[in-house]
């Protein structure tokens, strides 16, 4: 998914509980969901970004001299702007753009059948 793009917030905005229940059936069931989910945008971000610096990498031993280059300030600075991935996150679930699944719900489904 392209974060960039994304319609998320990039401040703290208060959220109505029973929105975030509505998925689950359960509040802490979602924000275990968003969390996971927040993980995953998480790790992408910080991938794409590693990737996006190791090209300016320097690999000089010499600690006297600090290069300032301006296209990497500038694409970190990109990257702090970005919402933030539980943000992100938040957002995707409200759309209804995550999938999730419950196996133990279906064990237990199973299990009342067997009665």
């Amino acid at each position: 998914m392209d974060y960039k793009k994304s319609k998320a917030p990039t401040n703290t905005v208060t959220r109505n509980i029973m929105e975030l229940c509505e998925g689950t059936g359960n509040i802490y069931e979602s924000v275990a969901i968003i969390g996971k989910r927040s993980n995953q945008i998480a790790v992408d971000i910080k991938q794409e970004l590693n990737k996006k610096l190791a090209e300016f990498a320097n690999y000089n031993d010499s600690l006297e001299e600090v290069f300032e280059n301006r296209e990497q300030i500038e694409i970190s600075r990109y990257y702090e702007k970005l919402p933030k991935p539980t943000l992100i996150a938040t957002e995707e679930f409200l759309d209804g753009e995550i999938y999730w699944h419950d196996p133990a719900k279906d064990v237990r489904e199973d299990d009342e059948d067997d009665f």
